[in-house]
């Protein structure tokens, strides 16, 4: 007969997990958690990434909701799609992505979990073809980025984009860095609203962008999360464009989270562009087979329910409509808080969800305890992250914690 253990704490085994160390935790997630944690009724949370209209709430977008109830009647089943996801929803996507170079053969995409799983599809599929490539990253960018393409294996290279002195793009910094990056090298680009600063590219730039990328022979990898939320659909992939105009090869990880609303469901995609059909089909080959060990098929009701609104031209026009709403919401909230004070001032001249405030992490931190006003250390902080009725409280409380 076997002895029993006399061990209560410990069994047999490896205990390979004992020798795990500890690892730093998600800033944001810690900040969510503090957030949700604080019961004071004048709580307002600029950190969390959603939208919110006027009365403080993130809605069910008109034309998603009657999709959805569209759905829920005429669905006969929750069998598998397949790896590629919804197809349909692709193609009807392809056109608002892609505009005028939706036609193009050389370009395919396939459905992904959300804009990080296209990242995370992008990278994984870069570092198969080019296991050495560099990849250029502005800093600040969305924190995300980083373990992303950590967790692909390849090397990051930094480069200063935002000056927080004077609120403006380090350009000439960033056409140095293209200008001495190696051909095949990767460009992380914000194709709009950029995650944290909201300071865009304008056109001029983007065509210079656009020159050098193509003259050094890099790959530049867009990152579109918040298309419709800044200038307009079409607006905002101006630079998007010019790329796909001058370039042989580009990756674009695109969200349908923000602009429809659908932030728990994941809807994103992924669309590659080469030099011959043939290479872009083998390309999402490689995709494919990726996309099969990290999650095997993608989830299919919110890119179903954005199908059926793409499908129906009354549900795509009221869409479009409500997607205006919030944009113009965007951009009053914007204006009120830049007319407050002429050090905000720039905040104004910026487009999409996200900001960041000249504040220390002292003063961050101070508006948390004394004012239940949450947001990044960084300063980064939601727009339209509060009611209107919060409006002025946020930003006297901000005017107050920068002094004279």
């Amino acid at each position: 007969m076997l002895d029993s253990p006399t061990n209560t704490t410990s069994g047999g085994g490896a205990q390979l997990l004992e020798k795990l160390g500890p690892i730093e935790s998600d800033s944001l997630l810690a900040l969510i958690a503090a957030a949700n944690a604080d019961t004071r009724p004048t709580k307002i949370d600029v950190g969390v990434g959603v939208y919110r209209d006027g009365e403080g709430r993130t809605p069910i977008l008109r034309a998603l909701k009657a999709a959805e109830l569209r759905l829920w009647e005429t669905q006969e089943t929750k069998s598998y799609l397949g790896g590629k996801g919804d197809v349909r929803f692709a193609e009807l996507l392809r056109p608002w992505v892609l505009g005028h170079h939706a036609g193009d053969d050389r370009i395919m995409g396939l459905q992904t979990p959300g804009g990080c799983g296209a990242l995370s599809l992008a990278f994984k599929l870069i570092a198969a073809a080019n296991p050495g490539a560099r990849v250029l990253v502005g800093t600040p960018t969305w924190p995300n980025h980083i373990p992303v393409i950590e967790t692909a294996g390849l090397e990051i290279v930094r480069y200063g984009f935002y000056d927080r002195d004077s609120h403006r793009i380090r350009f000439d910094e960033m056409l140095t860095m293209l200008d001495g990056a190696r051909a095949g090298d990767v460009v992380l680009l914000h194709g709009c609203c950029h995650n944290p600063t909201g300071a865009d590219l304008d056109i001029d730039q983007w065509r210079d962008v656009t020159r050098v990328v193509a003259q050094r022979g890099l790959l530049p990898m867009v990152d579109l999360a918040y298309q419709g939320l800044g200038r307009g659909w079409h607006e905002d992939a101006e630079g998007i464009r010019l790329l796909l105009d001058a370039c042989d090869e580009v990756i674009i990880a695109h969200s349908n989270d923000k602009n429809f609303g659908v932030y728990r469901d994941r809807v994103g995609s992924l669309w590659v562009k080469t030099a011959r059909a043939a290479t872009t089909k083998l390309a999402m080959d490689h995709v494919s087979q990726i996309a099969r060990a990290m999650w095997s098929m993608p989830p299919d009701h919110g890119a179903a329910a954005i199908r059926l609104v793409l499908e129906d031209e009354a549900l795509a026009a009221d869409w479009q409509a409500e997607l205006g709403e919030m944009r113009d919401r965007v951009n009053r909230v914007r204006s009120r808080i830049a007319e407050a004070d002429p050090r905000l001032a720039y905040i104004g001249q910026q487009y999409g969800m996200f900001s960041m405030l000249p504040l220390e992490v002292s003063q961050v931190r101070a508006l948390r305890d004394s004012d239940a006003i949450y947001m990044a250390d960084s300063g980064r902080f939601n727009v339209l992250g509060m009611a209107d009725r919060d409006i002025d409280r946020f930003i006297a409380a901000i005017v107050s914690v920068l002094g004279d």
